[in-house]
């Protein structure tokens, strides 16, 4: 019995670990708490746990609302300032996930490993984004678990030019969960 209870309270605790990482994205718009898929995306989400680490979405927008596709942040301060980034990472959109509803991807150029900083959830499923055997895609590496609603919200504000918001869409933070505990 002694093993057995051994054996069960170690496999627990290796299924605690290999939980995938989720984080909250407070709004001004309220709270949306996604989880992180490293095993699809290692670089990607290691990149998106660094400027959280680093807090480097204090502060920030979603700067770019589009009705019906997705509500895009992280890459300006509430004044419009474009905000520093860390080096472009790999495309990692040919893992297997899609662009679907509720899902996080990473924000790029026409470039297609120029991702830094900026991420977008999309607000309805937009398979057009994914990546083909011919070309490259748009990176998932995560899916909202909490908080659609607000996503919904934020995608119904009104816009001016360039699809930005009147009033501004406010990331005061993003934390990760194991943190927020602590």
């Amino acid at each position: 019995m002694k093993y057995i209870t051994a054996f069960i309270l170690l496999l627990t605790s290796h299924l605690a670990l290999a939980a995938n990482p989720s984080v909250v994205i407070d709004t001004n718009q309220g709270q949306i708490t996604v989880e992180l898929y490293p095993e699809k995306a290692p670089k990607t989400v290691a990149n998106f746990l660094a400027y959280i680490k680093r807090d480097e979405f204090k502060a920030t927008t979603f700067h770019r609302v589009i009705e019906g596709f997705m509500i895009q942040g992280g890459g300006f301060s509430v004044s419009g300032q474009r905000l520093e980034t860390f080096a472009s990472i790999e495309n990692e959109s040919k893992n297997g996930l899609s662009n679907e509803r509720g899902t996080i991807s990473m924000a790029r150029t026409g470039n297609p490993h120029s991702a830094s900083r900026q991420f977008f959830i999309n607000q309805k499923d937009n398979s057009f984004l994914d990546a083909s055997t011919n070309k490259w895609g748009y990176a998932v590496f995560g899916k909202v678990t909490v908080g659609l609603e607000v996503v919904d919200k934020i995608a119904n504000v009104k816009t001016a030019s360039q699809d930005k918001p009147v009033e501004p869409v406010i990331i005061n933070k993003i934390t990760l969960m194991k943190d927020i505990a602590e």
